[in-house]
Order: C-alpha cells, then structure tokens, then sequence
C-alpha cells in the first residue's frame, strides 16, 4: 500500500524577514504561499524557495532578491537583447518554416508564445505588451 504524501503547513513559520500567513494560488504548479515582510509588504512564495533559503523577503533587502523565482535585475536585463538575437529584438525571431515572426516571453521558468506576426512590428509590439503584462507588472507589485 503507497503513502501519501502530506502537505506541510507553513503558516506562522518564519524565513528570514517573511511570515508565512496562509497558502496562496499555486505559482508555476507548485504550493505557494502569502508572506509577510517585517517591512510591512507581502509576497507570494513558493514552498521551495522558502525552505531552501532563496528568498527571503518581499525584496526590500538589498542585493538579488528572488521572489517565486525571479529578481528584478534579471526582469530588467531581459528587455536588452543579446548578442547572438538576429532581430535586435529579445523575444522575436524569425520563424522560417512558418514565414512570420514568432513572439515569446519568458517569466518565472515558463516561456510564454505570444503570437505569429506577418509584420516584424506587430511581434515587436506583442512583446512589449508581454513585457508591460508580466514582467512590468511583477517589478511594480515587488518594488
């Protein structure tokens, strides 16, 4: 006969400056929960990121703070393309065997399509608004 596995309850436990308060809507499929920063702010965060030290506050220490996964300066960093982008823009690229131009956005660990474009403009714009939706909204909400 298997066991079942338990789900912890980490309300009132403490992770560095952050109360756990109560389970919160599952972030990427996995258990996350509302916490209280000591500065006053919430965050949700995932069990893991918790118990294994990797995020520790709403975001308000200084140095890279990870919330569900993310950290501000990497959000930021993204809107720059890399060296190896042909399109001078991140998240756009030509898809050949479709003949448009393919828009995408990664956020906490998923990769996000966001539309085939005919016009390399409207993939550009499709981007943006993908980074206004998730990435913008994120660092307004942990700023």
């Amino acid at each position: 006969m298997g066991h079942s596995r338990r789900k912890l309850d980490l309300r009132g436990q403490k992770f560095g400056k952050l109360t756990v308060l109560k389970p919160a809507e599952n972030v990427g499929g996995r258990t996350a929960w509302l916490c209280q920063c000591s500065c006053g702010r919430t965050a949700i965060v995932k069990t893991y990121n918790l118990r294994q030290g990797k995020t520790t506050s709403c975001g308000c220490v200084g140095g890279p703070t990870y919330i569900d996964g993310t950290s501000a300066p990497v959000l930021e960093a993204a809107k720059r393309a890399r060296a190896n982008n042909t399109s001078g823009v991140p998240g756009v690229v030509w898809c050949q065997s479709k003949g448009l131009w393919r828009a995408t956005i990664c956020f906490q660990g998923k990769r996000h399509y966001l539309g085939g474009y005919a016009d390399f403009e409207e993939a550009v714009k499709a981007r943006k608004r993908g980074e206004r939706e998730f990435h913008d909204k994120f660092l307004k909400e942990h700023s």
